[in-house]
C-alpha cells in the first residue's frame, strides 16, 4: 500500500474518531467540591444503607444470649438465635434496629435493640464505579462528601494511557441518566483543585485511553 495513502487514511480515522466523540460527549459541567460540606444540603442528607457483606453487631439490651455479630447474606437477609431471614439490606442501622425491636416484642418484653456496621459495604446501587484507564479499576464504597480526588486515590491514579481529561461521569437524576464532562488530568497532574468535584451514590467514572 501506498505510504501517503496510508497516513491519509489514518488521519481521516482519527478525524472521523474525533468527530464520533465529540458528538457523543455532553456539555453538563458540574460545580467544584464544596469547600464546606455543611453548605451540600443533598449530602448532608445522605443515610448510610445497609447491603449485602455488611457485618452487623446487634445488641439487645439485657438480652446477651441473642446479641451478636452477623454478616448480611448475599440476598438480603441475616439469621439470628431467635428469628431467620430478617430483610435487612437497604434499611438504615436505626431503621433495622427498631424492625428487630418489633419481631422480638413477640419473644421479650420491651427489647431496646442497637445496631453498629462494620465492613462497610452498602447496596451495589450505592458504589461508585471507576472503568477504563484507571490504575486500579474497580467499585468503591460511597462515603459522605467523598469527592473525585478521594476516588482517583482508591483507584490509585490513572495509568500511562489514560486520557483523564476527557473522562465522563455518569449520574442517576430524577430519573434519567445524565453525562458529565470532568478533568481527572488538571486536577492530578496539574493540582487545579477546581476540576475536583463532589461524587454521589451510583455514580459512574469511565475514562478513556488516549490518542497517540
Amino acid at each position: 500500500m501506498d505510504i501517503r495513502f496510508t497516513e491519509v487514511l489514518k488521519v481521516l480515522i482519527f478525524t472521523a474518531c474525533t468527530y464520533f466523540l465529540s458528538g457523543c460527549s455532553s456539555n453538563n459541567t458540574l460545580p467544584s467540591a464544596t469547600l464546606h460540606p455543611s453548605n451540600a444540603v443533598d449530602i448532608n442528607s445522605y443515610k448510610y444503607l445497609i447491603g449485602a457483606g455488611d457485618v452487623l453487631n446487634i445488641f439487645v439490651w439485657r438480652n446477651p444470649e441473642v446479641s451478636g455479630s452477623f454478616v448480611v447474606r448475599p440476598d438480603g437477609m441475616i439469621t439470628t438465635s431467635l428469628v431467620e431471614d430478617i430483610p435487612v439490606a437497604g434499611k438504615t442501622p436505626t431503621e433495622l434496629a427498631r424492625s428487630i425491636e418489633e419481631i422480638l416484642a413477640t419473644y421479650l418484653r420491651d427489647p431496646v435493640v442497637t445496631v453498629t456496621v462494620n465492613n462497610f459495604v452498602g447496596p451495589f446501587s450505592e458504589q461508585i464505579r471507576v472503568i477504563g484507564e484507571a490504575a486500579q479499576p474497580q467499585a468503591i464504597n460511597y462515603t459522605q462528601h467523598m469527592t473525585l480526588l478521594d476516588v482517583m486515590i482508591k483507584v490509585g491514579g490513572l495509568t500511562e494511557f489514560a486520557d483523564g481529561d476527557d473522562a465522563v461521569l455518569i449520574r442517576i437524576e430524577n430519573g434519567k441518566q445524565t453525562q458529565y464532562e470532568i478533568s481527572i488530568d488538571e486536577l492530578l497532574k496539574e493540582g487545579d483543585i477546581t476540576a475536583n468535584v463532589d461524587m454521589f451514590p451510583g455514580d459512574i467514572i469511565i475514562i478513556p485511553e488516549a490518542w497517540f
